[in-house]
């Protein structure tokens, strides 16, 4: 896994061993097996984090008590080679209802062999959420953030999923 941190940019990089089709896959429709539980808005533990496989869906967790956190939304679904999806979270860890008040990650599938992908992951515009952005750079480019996530969603692939 490469780290590069720019101002309101993080990026991350990791490979996998797998198809482009089937690391564009589990990243959506597993999203939920490799997104730390502990990463939750709600007042209740979560039950499950959906990703919704389409423009106008949603990365949503939902609690053991059938609440839900909406705390993205899909901006562009172009299977196998990206997905790009808005970070609808503050500085406060809060939710921010204003879309002109929320960064984007944007996540690159690129096949390095028919059976070896390689995933970037961008996570851009972060200083549009105002003050304290620069704290959720530090958190998401820190090792709880995206590098926790990538290597999570790494180790799927080496059990065999």
């Amino acid at each position: 896994m490469t780290r590069t941190t720019e101002t309101a940019v993080v990026r991350r990089q990791i490979v996998v061993e797998a198809s482009i089709e089937r690391a564009f896959t589990v990243f959506t429709e597993q999203f939920g097996d490799f997104k730390p539980p502990e990463h939750n808005l709600l007042a209740v533990p979560i039950e499950r984090s959906v990703f919704e496989p389409r423009v106008g869906g949603h990365l949503y967790d939902r609690g053991v008590d059938g609440s839900e956190c909406r705390w993205a939304r899909v901006l562009a679904y172009e299977p196998p080679d990206r997905v790009v999806f808005s970070w609808d979270i503050g500085p406060q860890w809060q939710l921010e209802a204003d879309p002109a008040n929320t960064s984007e990650v944007e996540v690159r599938f690129i096949a390095e062999t028919p059976g070896r992908t390689r995933v970037e992951l961008e996570h851009r515009n972060i200083d549009r959420h105002g003050s304290g952005w620069q704290g959720i750079t530090d958190a998401i480019g820190g090792d709880a953030g995206w590098p926790l996530y990538l290597s999570r969603y790494a180790a799927l692939f080496a059990d065999g999923t």
